[in-house]
């Protein structure tokens, strides 16, 4: 794991500057976007991000990676065999900075098959807390206003953020999943917030979704913790599966948000391009909701902090 003290000496002039600078834009009407995202489950806000603010995001997350020591593990993430593949590492990111390789990142004989930076499949799990560059963001007017108007969401807490790299040739197919599934409260309350640092393409692997699927069935299965054990509550397929032809494709260029209700069925297929798709996506749900104790996720010595104000990083 990556103990961001030299990342928040580095970056905490430049964190504070862009807390005031990711602004939402004023001439977007936020009553009638949240109309559209109730509607579909899903929202999309192209060129939403000043380049500036993607340069940031995108030095903060090598920064991070140049720091890593990628003999110190070998855990992938690959999210059809996640229940099989979760080690301590795994569990332990949900309060920490975490890597984690794509699948094919190895040969044979255990050793990486390029350099780090380009085997690197995400860094997660706790980015909005320990990281100034990342707590600014997720903490900025446009998280804000999106949380606040667009999730309906009044007392949100952030859980999980993602540094998603989705690396040339080799980055991983997401499986079709609900975010409920990993992250679930009660009453149901998930929204991700997913931005393109890079243009998400067709080719090298952007969000598919189903429109509307938030509706009728919002949580089909349940990604639960037993222990130092995860599994999925149910072996069994979804009682209710989409068809391939449901999938709509949401190619955007970089700098775009796209909002996730957390019952939409959405997936991405592999990176089968020779570019990169750089993504960061977090997570939040609503304190007043009951956080389920057999979520994956847990913090019981880091309590999931709000929107306002982030306890874990002095300023």
């Amino acid at each position: 794991f990556f103990q961001s003290k030299a990342s928040s000496l580095y970056f905490s002039g430049l964190a504070m500057t862009h807390k005031a600078a990711v602004e939402f834009p004023a001439d977007l009407d936020r009553a009638e976007l949240a109309r559209k995202f109730e509607k579909d489950g899903y929202l999309v806000l192209e060129k939403i991000l000043p380049q500036d603010v993607i340069d940031a995001l995108m030095a903060a997350a090598a920064r991070l990676v140049d720091g890593f020591d990628p003999t110190s593990h070998k855990t992938i993430f690959k999210t059809r065999e996640q229940a099989k593949a979760s080690n301590d590492y795994f569990l332990d990111s949900a309060s920490k900075i975490g890597f984690f390789f794509e699948p094919d990142a190895f040969n044979e004989n255990g050793e990486l098959k390029q350099a780090k930076e380009l085997s690197i499949n995400k860094i997660a799990h706790a980015l909005h807390d320990l990281d100034p560059t990342f707590d600014s963001f997720c903490r900025s007017e446009l998280v804000k206003k999106t949380v606040f108007d667009i999730c309906k969401i009044s007392t949100p807490s952030l859980v999980q953020s993602m540094y998603i790299y989705k690396q040339p040739r080799i980055g991983g197919e997401v499986s079709i999943h609900q975010d409920n599934w990993f992250l679930h409260t009660d009453p149901l309350s998930c929204c991700g917030l997913w931005f393109s640092i890079e243009d998400a393409t067709e080719d090298n692997g952007c969000l598919y979704a189903v429109p509307g699927s938030h509706k009728e069935h919002p949580c089909q299965k349940r990604f639960v913790r037993e222990g130092n054990k995860v599994l999925f509550d149910d072996d069994e397929p979804m009682k209710h599966p989409p068809k391939d032809e449901d999938f709509i494709p949401l190619p955007v260029p970089a700098g775009s948000m796209i909002l996730i209700h957390g019952g939409l069925l959405h997936r991405s297929f592999s990176n089968v391009s020779a570019k990169s798709r750089q993504a960061f996506t977090m997570h939040v749900v609503d304190a007043n909701s009951e956080y389920s104790s057999q979520n994956w996720l847990q913090r019981p010595e880091m309590p999931f902090a709000g929107i306002h104000e982030n306890p874990y990083i002095s300023k």
